[in-house]
C-alpha cells in the first residue's frame, strides 16, 4: 500500500485509518484514544493473542485482524508490542506503505534500526517513536520558554514503586529512556562524557552526563521508591525551573536583588524569592501524541519524535547500561521478549 500515490484509500479530506498492532496494556490505550481522535478512524487491531485482539476490538467497536490483514486496511498503526518485535512489524510497515508510531524504546538493535529509519525515509513512511513525556503539557510548556534560558544543569528523577506488570527492558530502557529523551530535547547538543551507577539488582540507575555543551544533567530512575516521583529541574543563569510530569506544572523560581531594611534602628539583609506558574493547558500526554502522530503522517511532516531521536535515546541507554553492568539482565530481558 502506498499513501503518495493515490492507491490507498485514505484522502487529506478524509479521516486517516488507524490501527494498533499489540493489544496488552499500552496497545489498548492506543486503540482508545483512537477510538475517541478527531481526523481518525480505528480500523482494527493485531496481536498474536487472537482473545486479546478480539476482546479489544469489541471494546473499541473495531476488527480483530493478523498484523498483515491490518497493514492491508490501515493506513497508519502504532506498534506497541515487545521491544524485541518492534523492528521486524516495522520493516512490515515499511513494505506495505504504512505510517507507524513506535513506542519506546524504538529497538534493541542499533544498527537494525539506524537502517529500517533510513529505508522509512527512502520510502516516505512516517516513523514516530512513543516517547510520550515529550507531550506532556508541562514540557511543551517549558520547550516555549527554553530560549529564553542560559541551561547549565538539569536533574530528572523517575521513582516509583515495584509493579506488577511483566517488565520489558532494565530500569534505564524501561523508565530512565523517557527522561535521556527530554533531556536531549531540552539540552539540544550531543552528550559527552558519562558516568553511572546502579543498585538493587539494577532496579534502581543513576547517571551523570556533561554533554558537549557544558550541560550537566542528572538521572535517576526507581522501580524500588515508595512514592511515585517525575520531576525535572532545569538550573539556568536567570532560574530555577521545575517540571512536575504528574501534576502538569511548571515553577519557575528566581530571586530578586537583595535589599537592606531598617527594622528597630539596625539595618537588616532581606532576599524574597518570587514564583511564577506559567499556564500549563493540561490534557492526556498519549492523546496529544497519537493527534501529532496522525497529522504527521497525513501532512508528510517531520514528527516531533523522529526515529533519530529514537535511536539516540537507545544509545545513551545502552552506555548506561553497559558502564553499570547491566548486559546480563537486558540479554536475559531479551530472551524473555522474544
Amino acid at each position: 500500500m502506498s499513501l503518495d500515490n493515490g492507491s490507498s484509500g485514505h484522502t487529506s479530506d478524509g479521516p486517516m485509518r488507524v490501527g494498533v498492532v499489540g493489544t496488552g496494556s499500552m496497545g489498548r490505550n492506543h486503540a482508545r484514544v483512537y477510538s475517541e481522535l478527531a481526523g481518525a478512524e480505528l480500523v482494527g487491531v493485531a496481536d498474536m493473542d487472537t482473545e486479546s485482539a478480539e476482546r479489544v476490538a469489541s471494546e473499541y467497536g473495531t476488527t480483530a485482524y493478523d498484523t498483515a490483514g491490518l497493514l492491508e486496511v490501515a493506513d497508519a498503526v502504532s506498534i506497541a508490542v515487545p521491544t524485541s518485535a518492534h523492528a521486524p512489524v516495522l520493516e512490515q510497515c515499511i513494505d506495505a506503505g504504512v505510517h507507524a508510531l513506535v513506542e519506546k524504546p524504538f529497538v534493541d538493535d542499533l544498527g537494525v534500526g539506524r537502517d529500517l529509519a533510513a529505508r522509512a525515509a527512502r520510502e516516505g513512511v512516517t516513523v514516530q517513536v512513543g516517547h510520550v513525556e515529550r507531550f506532556n503539557p508541562a514540557v511543551r510548556t517549558l520547550m516555549r520558554i527554553l530560549p529564553d534560558l542560559d541551561v547549565i544543569a538539569v536533574d530528572a528523577r523517575r521513582l516509583g514503586p515495584p509493579v506488577d506488570r511483566k517488565l520489558d527492558g532494565t530500569v534505564v530502557s524501561d523508565l530512565m529512556i523517557h527522561d535521556i529523551d527530554v533531556v536531549n530535547a531540552v539540552v539540544g547538543a550531543r552528550p559527552g562524557m558519562l558516568g553511572a551507577t546502579g543498585a538493587a539488582d539494577g532496579d534502581y540507575a543513576t547517571a551523570q552526563c556533561v554533554y558537549e555543551d557544558g550541560t550537566v544533567a542528572t538521572f535517576t530512575a526507581s522501580r524500588i521508591t515508595r512514592q511515585k516521583v517525575r520531576r525535572l529541574e532545569i538550573t539556568a543563569s536567570e532560574c530555577l525551573v521545575v517540571v512536575d510530569y504528574l501534576a502538569q506544572t511548571v515553577e519557575i523560581h528566581r530571586s530578586e536583588m537583595p535589599a537592606y531594611v531598617e527594622a528597630d534602628g539596625m539595618m537588616r539583609h532581606r532576599t524574597e524569592s518570587v514564583i511564577e506558574r506559567p499556564f500549563v493547558e493540561t490534557g492526556e500526554p498519549l492523546k496529544a501524541e497519537l493527534a501529532a502522530f496522525v497529522e504527521a503522517a497525513r501532512e508528510g511532516t517531520e514528527p516531533l519524535v523522529t526515529a533519530e531521536d529514537g535511536l539516540a535515546a537507545v544509545q545513551f541507554a545502552r552506555q548506561i547500561e553497559s558502564i553499570i553492568g547491566m548486559e546480563d539482565t537486558l540479554a536475559a530481558t531479551r530472551e524473555v521478549g522474544s
